[in-house]
């Protein structure tokens, strides 16, 4: 505690104990001095006895003493003298005038002194008073009469009571008065916590490079942090808005209608994340936002406000879309010479002098250049428009026959790098699929199972029927994949550890393709791996049906 602030406490104690002496000293001598005015009043005779005139005296002095001596901290212990004297001056009145009962006015400086000097002042005002009414009464010489009786025994256990119940009550008074300190001061300690933790985290927030928008379950703003009005104030707005003046969707053209806003979805009690917004007109300087919204909640679990959260990824977004560019810029020059190639092989297959072996491989040539251009132009697609289905031509096919030719078709490969392939098509598998989707993904995930695998490992290749359809595994002895690589294995332009360090090139774009195709004809493609142990890749496509379904 500063000097200037124990200064302050010891003044406010010293106003506080000089207003208590002069307060319980005037109450006294304002009944005394009401006495005297109706004594004198209703009995004149009471002039005439020494005795008042010197009780009322000391009465006024010691009023006089309260008021005028400079009470503090230091010398508030001879306080004491003032309600002691009292009692003598109240005791001196009523020996003057008998029959007024001036004694019961001894009930104040009693009060007084079991307030202020706890138990011995209690037990020292009464034993005090009683001590002096008995002396006064045996220096009369008066006989014991009932009217002595109430003043001599009565009156006494009349102020002891008062004194004891007093002491307890300004006992109880003292505890509940510190107590309520104690708790002051611990609300005191609990604010200045709260106000520190509160700058804490207004420092925090105005540090990051993201926008903060907070409310609370009204929906009045609590919390905007620098990088938000920094943000606002690029783009005309001014620092005390919330929200950007206009909002363009993730196409940049379509703006956002007003209750489809982050903002406005946040305020009404919705949840999301990775909205893209777009703030800006076009043809100016413009900013992508990643918007995420939560919910604040109570230590009961209830709702009590929301978060508003606004990343910049202006330049992931525009990374992205050169990367597209440049996928749909390479994609578009290979489908030229594809295009030639297939022409060329499909001419010579023709060709009625090929020996049997020579068309065997032209063949082979043919149909793997036609999927090459599938793959291109799927690739393209991808570029293009990442929300664009792939298109599905649905015919009455076998996939157990599909299965047969990838299988196939991979083994010269297979048999180069000492892999064995195994396969168990047990039975036709007819069901309504596009063909060569369906050979894209098979080759796919027979390609992934041999370039991944061990030395002289295993491929097998399982096709039938199950109770919910059709039941297509590749299963391999390769290196596996981790949880978290199983986690994102299919998603978009994601590459696996041991990929990447392998000497195998790839775009991470063909599990993401062949999942969406599979999902497109109504099934579903699922992994079971183990790291170090192998995978299985497990295809399941719905049971027949009719083409116009």
């Amino acid at each position: 505690m500063s000097q200037g602030s124990a200064r302050r406490d010891r003044g406010r104690q010293r106003d506080r104990l000089v207003r208590s002496i002069a307060q319980s000293q005037l109450v006294t001598s304002a009944v005394v001095l009401l006495f005297a005015v109706l004594a004198i009043v209703s009995a004149p005779d009471s002039l005439n006895s020494p005795l008042f005139y010197t009780g009322l005296a000391i009465m006024f002095v010691v009023t006089g003493l309260a008021v005028i001596v400079p009470w503090s901290i230091n010398n508030k212990h001879w306080a004491v003298a003032l309600p002691i004297l009292d009692i003598i001056a109240i005791v001196i009145i009523r020996s003057g005038t008998p029959e007024s009962g001036v004694g019961l006015f001894l009930v104040f400086p009693v009060i007084w002194m079991a307030r202020n000097f706890r138990l011995s002042g209690a037990l020292c005002s009464v034993a005090l008073a009683t001590f002096l009414l008995w002396s006064s009464w045996l220096l009369s010489g008066e006989r014991m009469s009932a009217a002595n009786l109430n003043e001599l025994i009565l009156l006494p256990i009349t102020l002891g009571f008062i004194a004891t119940t007093t002491y307890a009550t300004s006992r109880r008074t003292n505890g509940q008065r510190v107590l309520l300190r104690s708790q002051a001061a611990v609300t005191e300690a609990a604010f200045a916590r709260a106000r520190a933790q509160e700058r804490t985290l207004v420092e925090i927030l105005d540090a990051v490079e993201f926008g903060v928008v907070a409310f609370d379950r009204e929906g009045s703003v609590s919390v905007v942090n620098e990088a938000h009005r920094r943000s606002l104030t690029e783009f005309g707005a001014p620092r005390t808005a919330i929200v950007h003046p206009v909002a363009y969707q993730y196409d940049r053209v379509t703006q956002y209608p007003p209750d489809s806003r982050p903002f406005a979805r946040a305020l009404s009690g919705q949840e999301f994340e990775n909205m893209t917004l777009w703030v800006g007109e076009p043809g100016e300087d413009r900013v992508a936002f990643s918007v995420t919204a939560r919910h604040l909640t109570t230590p009961d679990g209830d709702v009590d406000g929301g978060v508003v959260v606004l990343r910049d990824v202006t330049a992931e977004l525009e990374a992205i879309q050169a990367r597209d560019d440049l996928i749909a810029s390479v994609s578009h020059e290979l489908r030229t010479p594809l295009t030639s190639i297939l022409g060329y092989l499909e001419l010579a297959l023709d060709d009625d002098g090929l020996g049997p072996d020579t068309h065997r491989m032209i063949d082979i040539a043919h149909r793997n250049s036609e999927r090459l251009l599938s793959l291109v132009t799927d690739l393209l697609l991808a570029a293009s428009d990442g929300d664009k289905t792939l298109p599905l031509t649905l015919v009455r096919c076998d996939v157990a026959e599909i299965a047969g030719y990838a299988l196939e078709d991979q083994r010269a490969v297979a048999d180069a790098l000492g892999i064995e392939l195994v396969s168990e098509i047990t039975s036709p598998a007819v069901t309504n699929a596009d063909p060569l989707r369906i050979r894209q993904v098979i080759d796919n995930l027979l390609s992934n199972a041999i370039k991944y695998n061990r030395p002289h490992g295993t491929v097998t290749l399982a096709v039938g029927f199950v109770a919910n359809g059709i039941h297509v595994s590749v299963t391999d002895t390769g290196v596996g994949l981790t949880d978290e690589e199983q986690s994102q294995l299919f998603d978009k332009f994601y590459r696996t550890e041991s990929a990447r360090q392998s000497t195998v090139a790839g775009s991470g774009l063909g599990m993401g393709i062949v999942r969406d195709i599979v999902r497109q004809h109504g099934g579903e493609l699922a992994v079971v791996s183990s790291l170090g142990e192998g995978s299985t890749f497990t295809m399941l496509l719905p049971a027949i049906r009719h083409l116009d379904e």
